[in-house]
């Protein structure tokens, strides 16, 4: 196995091969056929989406030699040299390091020059958000006096905090989260061409932990590949010990003794997790997010009855398997909507006490006496 990390080694070389970005690379390869392409561009969204390599893309696309397709070539002298990161007219910045109006004021002058030997140059700032306040008014004078020779790719997870008269000069293109299907489907890809194979559930476990960063993902597979025999078994135990997660399988069960008013059982099962080296804190984020899935499934549930068929929509289902889905329904079949509001207030209530409780896991089971206890006398 090569020692590049696989998300380096599988970086997508065409449009085509970007994950779950069709609406933005379509989009892209429509401009370049057409030779419409703009002078900036701003790209949204978060991390581990895709935001740089589509970039990257961009300006192989745009400086390809070979014009008979809006793809990157990947075999002409300017495509090799991006890949390389060795193109001279390929400027890479990133913002959080790189914030200053002096920096910008420098990136002004290298505006100023014509390509050495592509057709355009190109600037591309990650993490444009971070920009000081002088910074970003320089950058928006060169974004609205940009030679004809340059393009600027600003990239950023939030771009709220842009100044609204850079975004209004680019076009916006808006990333979004990686569906774990799309997710599995790519790390089964990677996992073929490195010769090993998976116990089953192993890859959606990594994607579920990837939240939608398909980066992440990756990396995970790079560590647990680096730990598994060559051409061998990923194993499923050995991944849950590399992530470190609390799993959620035990939150579920962790619901299910809320919801049978088995407060004890709930009770031994967190100071099992907690024995194991799981930070109390990594807990309560998964139960939180595992409370909102039952609430808007529940929701789903309610409003298909009373007014016909309704699905979610994608990105919710981002951390959910189907297994995890048919688990929750089962749970809330049975129990009101205010039920699980009256569970959501409760722990979100022990959320901040957790920080500053001399028993970090006490709040917690606080919440389990008051939440097994209301069920208990609501269903008497």
């Amino acid at each position: 196995m090569s020692n590049l990390v696989i998300y380096r080694k599988y970086r997508p070389q065409r449009f085509s091969e970007v994950v779950g970005q069709d609406h933005i690379t379509s989009t892209l390869l429509n401009a370049i056929s057409h030779g419409r392409i703009s002078h900036a561009y701003l790209f949204c969204g978060p991390k581990g989406s895709g935001k740089t390599t589509v970039a990257r893309l961009l300006a192989k696309a745009a400086n390809c030699e070979n014009k008979n397709d809006p793809e990157p070539c990947n075999e002409c002298a300017s495509c090799r040299e991006i890949a390389e990161n060795k193109a001279m007219d390929i400027v890479e910045i990133d913002a959080a390091s790189h914030r200053g109006i002096d920096e910008i004021r420098e990136l002004r002058e290298g505006v100023r020059f014509s390509p050495a030997k592509s057709s355009y140059k190109i600037f591309i700032l990650d993490e444009a958000h971070q920009l000081t306040s002088g910074a970003a008014n320089a950058l928006l004078k060169m974004l609205e006096e940009a030679p004809s020779h340059a393009i600027f790719i600003l990239a950023t997870t939030e771009p709220q905090k842009m100044i609204p008269t850079i975004i209004s000069r680019c076009q916006r293109f808006d990333f979004r989260k990686i569906l774990i299907p799309e997710m599995v489907k790519r790390l089964e890809w990677i996992i073929k061409n490195e010769g090993n194979k998976v116990e089953d559930g192993v890859l959606q476990m990594i994607a579920s932990a990837a939240g939608g960063s398909l980066r992440d993902g990756e990396s995970v597979l790079t560590q647990v590949l680096s730990f598994t025999p060559e051409k061998g078994i990923v194993k499923k135990e050995d991944v849950k010990s590399l992530l470190g997660i609390v799993e959620r399988e035990m939150v579920g069960d962790f619901m299910d003794f809320i919801l049978k008013d088995k407060p004890i059982d709930a009770i031994n099962l967190m100071e099992d997790v907690f024995s194991r080296g799981t930070d109390v804190e990594a807990f309560y984020e998964n139960l939180m997010h595992y409370l909102r899935e039952m609430m808007v499934l529940k929701i789903v549930a309610n409003t298909k009855e009373k007014e016909g068929s309704h699905s979610l929509k994608e990105t919710f289902l981002v951390r959910l398997t189907e297994e995890e889905i048919e688990r929750i329904k089962e749970q809330i079949k049975d129990i009101e909507r205010d039920d699980i509001k009256m569970i959501i207030d409760s722990f979100f209530g022990a959320g901040d006490r957790i920080k500053y409780s001399p028993i970090p896991q006490l709040p917690l089971e606080v919440s389990v006496a008051e939440t097994t206890e209301t069920l208990r006398k609501k269903a008497q």
